[in-house]
């Protein structure tokens, strides 16, 4: 297990010393990792300024191809990767492998976008030159992920980045740095060139990214977290007017209409709520459900979530955040509703019916597996209640007529939207929200115009 810092190619010991990364399952300590410091940021941006102009000149092809190397890796060593994410962030086994077979994609699909960045060349209107246009990349990138998905959040930013000839500096969350820095082995021995990537781990986060940030060396600064850390960076961000892509928090509505098979509806909330134990800003947040069929959804969904094991949210913070939340609901607890005795950090599914929609479980992100019950009367009330917030990430939405479906699918403000599915998430679809929820999309063909400059040359013959 590697637990030193990446540059340059090499393992660095870090220059603050260690910090511990504990089991969310049990609350012990895994193991201690590098606290990264001034020094090592600087030198990490060094190496990744210096690796840049000749990543950048690789033919795209052999970018390709050590992006599919690396894909090919992490199938061939999903259950090693696995487990160790289950290990430092808490999922179950089976989700872990879930995870890690989302993640290779986004390796499999930038190894594939890789050799089709664009160009174009037109007469200009006029028709006294050439519009002649090419593509390059932004430069040195600085990478900041989450702990939810360490292994797809990790991948879903270093795959276009390196297809489109950038250099990175990752920074992984303090609570599962492991998972990074297994990736920054599996990369180098793809045949990821030295300083292409490299890896800092701290459990200072503000002090690191505000000396990255001060550097103008850095060009393009990748960020998926909450809203309000992401205001904080954006801020930081403009001084050296850093090109930024950001993938923030969520408020999800669950909309069931009267017509929606209630069967499938469940089945799609499971997935939509309790994937990674409902910590996802994807998770469904608030689930609306129309007058006439809401108790008997409740009711399903109640047995559907009675039969799921409680499972560790990732710290003592998250757990207590949760508890709060659903106290201070006041709503009806029909399902759990207080953390699970023992050692770890434990919380049961939890089901609230009767919720105020002005209380903090209609207002605010959950990020836990917590499902609030709200009833609505028509689409139009519908529409309004998941509307009435300044996220706008993703949207779900059961009804058993697609026309109805699809016009209101356009009047939901979100950049994603699940009609009759409760997952979204594909490396080859555009993944990213509006309003506060984000700048920018993930995945798809847009993923890689992210760590991309336009060049304009007027010409003519």
């Amino acid at each position: 297990m590697k637990t030193d810092l990446f540059i340059g190619g090499k393992w660095v010991p870090g220059s603050e010393g260690t910090f511990p990364v504990l089991d969310p399952s049990s609350g012990e300590t895994i193991t201690s990792v590098a606290r990264a410091g001034a020094s090592d940021v600087d030198a990490a941006i060094s190496a990744a300024h210096e690796a840049w102009p000749s990543w950048a000149a690789t033919a795209p092809r052999q970018r390709s191809e050590v992006l599919r190397r690396a894909f090919e890796a992490m199938v061939e060593r999903r259950e090693e990767i696995a487990a160790l994410i289950t290990q430092e962030m808490g999922k179950s086994l089976d989700d872990a492998r879930g995870e890690v077979t989302y993640a290779a994609e986004f390796f499999r699909w930038f190894a594939e976008e890789a050799v089709r960045i664009g160009g174009e060349l037109r007469t200009a209107p006029g028709g006294a030159n050439r519009i002649l246009t090419f593509q390059r990349p932004v430069g040195v990138s600085l990478l900041l992920t989450p702990w939810n998905f360490p292994a797809a959040m990790a991948t879903r930013k270093i795959g276009p980045a390196l297809a489109a000839g950038c250099t990175v500096v990752l920074k992984p969350p303090e609570d599962t740095p492991l998972t990074a820095l297994l990736l920054a082995e599996l990369l180098a021995d793809a045949g990821v060139p030295q300083g292409v990537v490299n890896v800092l781990t701290t459990d200072k986060p503000g002090e690191l990214v505000t000396r990255a940030l001060a550097d103008h060396r850095i060009r393009k600064l990748s960020f998926t977290g909450s809203t309000q850390v992401g205001r904080v960076l954006l801020a930081q961000a403009a001084d050296h007017v850093v090109k930024c892509s950001m993938e923030l928090g969520g408020n999800a509505p669950f909309l069931v209409l009267d017509d929606a098979d209630l069967d499938a509806a469940v089945q799609g909330a499971m997935v939509a709520k309790m994937r990674n134990h409902g910590q996802a800003c994807t998770a469904a947040n608030r689930f609306l459900v129309h007058e006439s069929v809401v108790d008997e959804f409740t009711e399903k969904l109640v047995s559907a979530m009675r039969a799921v094991p409680s499972a560790p949210v990732i710290n003592e913070r998250a757990l207590a955040n949760l508890e709060a939340k659903v106290e201070l609901s006041g709503g009806k607890i029909q399902l759990g509703g207080k953390r699970t005795k023992g050692s770890g950090f434990h919380y049961p599914p939890t089901v609230v019916t009767d919720v105020p929609r002005d209380s903090v479980l209609g207002r605010e992100e959950i990020f836990g597996p917590v499902a609030p019950v709200f009833t609505i009367q028509d689409d139009e009330d519908a529409v309004a209640f998941a509307n009435a917030t300044d996220m706008g990430l993703v949207s779900y939405l059961y009804t058993a007529d697609l026309a109805r479906g699809l016009r209101l699918a356009e009047r939901l403000d979100a950049g994603m939207v699940g009609l009759n599915r409760g997952l979204v998430s594909d490396p080859a679809a555009p993944f990213g929200g509006v309003k506060e929820s984000g700048l920018g999309r993930e995945g798809g063909y847009e993923g890689i115009a992210e760590y991309l400059e336009t060049t304009y040359v007027a010409t003519s013959w």
